[in-house]
């Protein structure tokens, strides 16, 4: 499978059919995925989420899936599923649909990813299916890696631990994520090795980590903002923004400053935005260093096939 190239051309990943199997039955176990099971989802079938998760987690466990065609909150609600996936645009909109999310209340589990979810949209899921999301984490290159249990605690951001057969750890000072384990690829087509002598494989994230599991906090080095002496993650005060009932969608970059060394800029999709109310918001929610110095309100924001956002270009 080809990664998605944010951050550059994308890259041919050999995967395994051991590499495979091992995360999709680290999954089993994370999520209690079993017999009973009826998969939801409406994602296209040209990366891990919708192909590998979404088809031969459904055809490994040997149960039904239901594929929506186009992951509409109203196909969600009319197709009765138990274990439903989605990335945070889908339950964006089935939260913003009170019918089609209390619709869900049969289910058994909601699954998030490609994405952290918003906080709102989060609170609205849990208050109207009846149960909060939990949230997973992974690449081309690893698979499913991380997953918050079904059993386990459930919160915004949260991703869990390591599934069955992955070691996760954290390296550097601005706490790069780190993965080893059964799930990894065997290499880029026609590169060289990506991993290290003993196994490790650098994400180019940036995660935090307590006792719930880890979070993560964006690219390395599109999502570390280091900013008057402090480093920053671009999810966190992305998340932020997203929590103000102005904003509909947020990007957050840093840019060069002579006095910081960085400033945070957001770009923002919303409707009567207030970008001093925006700023005074983030302050609120996070604190005074982690502000946006500058609120962009654009049409759009670049985004791949993927849907994830380009940030180069925002630059």
């Amino acid at each position: 499978m080809y990664t998605s190239g944010t951050t550059g051309p994308p890259k041919g990943a050999a995967l395994s059919h051991a590499a495979i199997a091992a995360a999709l039955d680290g999954l089993f176990d994370a999520w209690q995925w079993g017999p009973d099971d009826v998969l939801v989802h409406g994602l296209p079938l040209f990366h891990v989420h919708g192909l590998v998760l979404g088809v031969l987690g459904a055809l490994r466990a040997g149960r039904p899936l239901i594929h929506t065609g186009r992951p509409t909150p109203e196909a969600y609600a009319a197709a009765r599923g138990t274990l439903y996936f989605g990335v945070p645009t889908v339950w964006g909109r089935v939260a913003a649909d009170p019918a089609c999310g209390r619709a869900l209340r049969g289910a058994r589990l909601l699954v998030s990813g490609s994405a952290a979810l918003p906080r709102t949209v989060f609170d609205d899921l849990d208050a109207l299916a009846g149960q909060a999301p939990v949230e997973r984490y992974g690449m081309t290159e690893t698979l499913i890696t991380l997953a918050a249990r079904a059993d386990g605690p459930r919160r915004p951001g949260l991703v869990g631990e390591a599934i069955r057969g992955v070691e996760a750890r954290l390296v550097g000072e601005g706490g790069e994520l780190e993965v080893r384990g059964a799930t990894l690829f065997d290499g880029y087509l026609n590169r060289p090795s990506a991993l290290t002598e003993d196994g490790w494989f650098a994400t180019g994230d940036t995660a935090e980590h307590d006792a719930d599991g880890f979070r993560i906090l964006g690219r390395t080095r599109d999502d570390l903002i280091k900013s008057g002496g402090y480093r920053i993650g671009a999810g966190e005060v992305e998340a932020a923004l997203l929590g103000h009932p102005s904003v509909a969608e947020a990007a957050v970059i840093g840019v060069p400053d002579a006095d910081l060394g960085q400033r945070i800029v957001a770009y923002v999709v919303g409707t009567d935005v207030d970008e001093g109310a925006l700023i005074d918001h983030v302050a609120r929610e996070l604190s005074v260093h982690k502000r946006p110095r500058e609120v962009r309100v654009v049409d759009e924001l670049p985004r791949n096939p993927m849907g994830k956002v380009i940030k180069n270009r925002l630059r």
